[in-house]
């Protein structure tokens, strides 16, 4: 009786959360040197409602399987059991990412606390809702976003620094860009759900 209520409970919560999930939005996590620093940004994900989380991971850290993920306990407690309600991929390579992701007609954007690429905006000044299928890239901890990411995207975004300290990790740098993002997004879909306002309806 215990485990019905428990799964009936799932059912309704997983119910009440259905419209405000993001689909078509996934974050990507490339070349992550910290076990805690996945399971943060998967937490993130997951809280936030972002669809789903790619990992670049080439030193095969992580198992193909997403099943397998979810046993994984190091995994399941630096996410809060996050990755068991998330959907995970990872990838050998970010040249793997990209062509997965061209391949499903993906728009990437980077992150980094610097000027990269050909186009920037700071996080509050951009509109991420004109991006129907959207990959949002996170770098390494220590090197940031690779050339490659960043020669395969359309924008690089940056979180304005206001101290002497001028980064944030990993973990908490996810966090603020992807609620800005799905916060855009879910406003987006609600005020032009029923109405094509831009030449065609946003999909999620």
């Amino acid at each position: 009786m215990e485990n019905l209520d428990k799964k009936n409970r799932i059912r309704k919560r997983a119910k009440e959360i259905s419209p405000y999930r993001c689909k078509y939005l996934i974050a990507v996590i490339e070349n992550p040197k910290d076990i805690k620093n996945i399971g943060t940004i998967i937490r993130n994900v997951n809280a936030l409602g972002v669809e789903k989380a790619y990992i670049i991971d080439p030193k095969h850290k992580l198992p193909d399987d997403w099943q397998e993920m979810r046993g994984n306990g190091s995994l399941s407690g630096a996410s809060v059991s996050a990755i068991k309600w998330s959907f995970v991929k990872r990838f050998d390579s970010t040249e793997d990412c990209i062509k997965h992701l061209q391949k499903d007609r993906y728009i990437s954007i980077v992150t980094s606390p610097h000027i990269k690429g050909n186009e920037n905006v700071i996080l509050h000044e951009g509109d991420f809702t004109k991006y129907t299928k959207l990959a949002v890239w996170f770098g390494n901890e220590s090197k940031g976003i690779s050339d490659v990411a960043v020669k395969h995207s359309d924008l690089c975004v940056s979180i304005p620094m206001f101290g002497m300290v001028e980064s944030l990790n990993l973990g908490t740098t996810s966090g603020i860009v992807l609620y800005e993002i799905t916060k855009q997004r879910r406003e987006y879909h609600r005020k032009y759900k029923y109405r094509n306002k831009r030449g065609r309806k946003y999909m999620a």
